[in-house]
Order: C-alpha cells, then structure tokens, then sequence
C-alpha cells in the first residue's frame, strides 16, 4: 500500500474580483492514507502552504457543490467539467481559486485505480494482518 500519485497543475488564485494570477500547486495522494488529498499551494513571495482534503470532497465538487466548514469546493457553472472554485478558508482570512476540471478529474482517476472508492478501509485490514503475522499471531 506504499503508492503515491503526484500531479501539477496550474490554479487561479483570485486575490479580487480584478486581480488573479495563476499559480502551480502540487497534489499528493499515499495510499496509505486513503482518504486525504494534499494540495501544496506556491503563492508568489510565501512558503508553499500544504491543505489536506478529504478525497470524497474532491470528488463530489466536481458535479455540485461541496464542503462545510473551511473547505469549499464546486463547479463554477452548469456546463460538464467546468471550471471549479475552492474556496479556503482560515479564520477571517479567505483564498479563492479557479481551477480546470479536467485535471483533477484526471488525478483522482489515478487515486481511484490504486485504492478505490468505498475501498479504503480495505487497507487498514491489510495493515492489521501484517501486524499479526508479524507478531506471530498474538496481535
């Protein structure tokens, strides 16, 4: 369960309604960590500024909006695969980005051929197992 999936794409980030400038961003998946995403931002002139995702979100703000809380996720239009926005946000503070769908529909095609969706768990049995076998059967 040691496999990773990496992608880069490039983002909009909306720093107001007339000032946007894109950015790369990293994603990460592990498959040992199944259900988390990981976007490293690179904003001009910060450190790079890593925000996990709960892999599921992702998916579901592909087709309609999605999230509670700090994160949210949704597409910018009716149109199939547009743009989505993801909205960020910490405290008062807010950060807004545009991103093309198709990538990062791309991306988690390539998260869901190592560990499915609705098979995450799956992983944890497989982890248990090592263990006992590792552990002569006392585990």
């Amino acid at each position: 369960m040691g496999e990773t999936v990496q992608a880069h794409v490039m983002m909009s980030f909306l720093a107001s309604e007339e000032l946007a400038f894109r950015i790369p961003v990293e994603l990460v998946y592990e498959a040992q960590d199944p259900y988390a995403v990981r976007f490293t931002f690179c904003l001009p002139g910060d450190a790079p500024v890593t925000w996990v995702f709960g892999r599921e979100l992702l998916v579901d703000g592909i087709t309609g909006q999605a999230g509670e809380g700090d994160v949210h996720i949704g597409p910018v239009d009716d149109e199939y695969l547009a743009d989505l926005h993801i909205q960020l946000h910490a405290g008062a503070e807010r950060a807004v980005f545009r991103v093309s769908a198709p990538p990062l529909v791309a991306f988690l095609d390539r998260t869901d051929r190592i560990v499915p969706l609705g098979h995450e768990s799956a992983g944890d049995d497989i982890d248990a197992e090592l263990d006992r076998i590792l552990t002569g059967g006392r585990a």
